[in-house]
């Protein structure tokens, strides 16, 4: 005897035969409807219980994982709908059409988004294809299609791996510069470090926003990355990251063991920072001055270069000083868009005062360095005319004091190095300092 056709509804009662008759409209649920993968979407909705049940192992730790994945908690609300099917299906609603979603895994969850939609069920392509049991007439089904591919495009991809980023990676330029070694080689080993740690802060942000895509899809702004919006598949996302990763250490093996090492120590500071420490009051600021800092000292040990304790501390302090702008800069535009405290960092709006006294303070530290550093008789076998550097003190006085004012009237939404190759006063400023060092040697 003929089984009869499995489906699953969301509460509403057997149509009659009067409503059977009705037009009625079927969707793909995944493909067509949702920007992503259920699957995907159920894995990255709790990844720290995921990996934690899935560390169990063997058969019960894959029976966790599946029970997890069947009642992960999924924000069905924000989920990376296709906005034209979207869009669509409410406007048939309107009208009056039955719509039912189609999907072949996941049966609970797809049952929940029928619901939060307001559509009538679901069914099986196993289903709908033999047209047995259905909840309505087959003759009156219309498929409702995307009509488009969606394989992400360059603008996407550059837009994920956060290209615009890789500026602050040109921090492994500076040691060879300041020691004076510009030639062929450094040059050469000192663009494969910067490939390098490209490739691997690329395919940090992408797990970074594979584990804050719920937070992200929140976010007035962030929900508008390729992940959170379903430009980009998170599988696309989960080869993409190991790959990336190949890449920097393949890069870096071509220097030496010891910069391999140093890009080890950064990315898995980085992980840290991503998971942990950027949650923590004054942590992230120093996490994030030593990152920019590793940097410099990757670039001395790519071109084979004596690191100078000079160029290390005046470093730890300018970057200090950034770090504090940009969260200064961060709890400025929330207090100027009447927003809380933020919920993902240690610090409270009422802090401005003080992070704006430690970021000038730390500014000033650094030009006390570099004026100490022209006083030292380590200038002497560099430069032919030090006296010159001195001109640098009022300059880097002026670029310090103009991120702060930039920052305190919200006109900084970027990060302030970021900034600085944005804003032409700074890239005036930037480019007067290189001219005197250059003049100086």
């Amino acid at each position: 005897m003929e089984q009869p056709a499995r489906h699953y509804n969301s509460g509403e009662p057997e149509p009659s035969a009067t409503t059977a008759s009705a037009r009625t409209l079927v969707i793909d649920l995944e493909g067509d409807l949702l920007r992503s993968e259920l699957l995907m979407e159920a894995l990255f909705s709790s990844p720290g219980r995921m990996l934690a049940r899935f560390g169990a192992g063997g058969r019960a730790g894959m029976a966790a994982l599946t029970d997890i994945l069947a009642r992960a908690p999924i924000d069905y609300a924000h989920l990376p709908y296709d906005p034209d099917v979207l869009n669509r299906a409410l406007a048939a609603r309107a009208r009056g059409d039955r719509i039912y979603l189609v999907a072949g895994r996941f049966a609970e969850h797809a049952a929940a988004i029928a619901a939060h939609l307001g559509f009538d069920g679901v069914v099986t392509p196993a289903d709908l294809a033999a047209g047995e049991g259905l909840p309505f007439d087959r003759a009156a089904i219309e498929r409702l299609d995307h009509g488009s591919g969606r394989r992400p495009g360059l603008r996407t991809w550059t837009r994920a791996l956060r290209v615009y980023q890789y500026a602050k990676n040109t921090l492994v330029f500076v040691p060879a510069i300041t020691a004076h070694q510009i030639n062929l080689v450094a040059f050469g080993n000192a663009l494969l470090a910067f490939l390098a740690f490209s490739a691997c802060a690329s395919g940090a942000y992408l797990m970074n926003d594979l584990l804050d895509l719920a937070a992200d899809r929140q976010h007035p702004t962030k929900r508008h990355r390729p992940l959170a919006a379903g430009q980009l598949p998170i599988s696309s996302a989960l080869l993409a990251i190991p790959a990336l990763w190949s890449f920097a250490v393949a890069a870096a093996l071509c220097i030496s063991p010891l910069f391999l090492a140093v890009l080890g120590a950064y990315l898995a500071t980085t992980i840290a920072y991503s998971l942990v420490l950027k949650r923590k009051m004054l942590v992230d600021v120093v996490t994030l001055a030593g990152l920019y800092s590793l940097r410099i000292i990757a670039g001395a040990v790519g071109v084979g270069v004596v690191l100078s304790e000079w160029l290390l501390i005046f470093s730890l302090f300018v970057f200090t000083s950034l770090a504090l702008i940009k969260r200064f800069s961060e709890l400025s535009m929330r207090q100027g868009a009447g927003l809380a405290d933020p919920s993902n960092r240690d610090y409270r709006i009422t802090d401005l005062h003080v992070i704006a006294a430690m970021a000038a303070a730390s500014a000033m530290n650094a030009v006390t360095v570099f004026s100490l550093y022209v006083s030292s008789s380590a200038v002497t076998p560099l430069y032919s005319r030090p006296w010159m550097l001195w001109l640098l003190n009022p300059l880097l006085l002026y670029w310090f004091g103009r991120a702060l004012m930039m920052a305190h009237r919200r006109e900084m939404p970027d990060d302030p190095i970021l900034y600085t190759f944005r804003d032409g006063a700074s890239r005036i400023t930037v480019a007067a300092m290189i001219c005197i060092m250059l003049a100086a040697i």
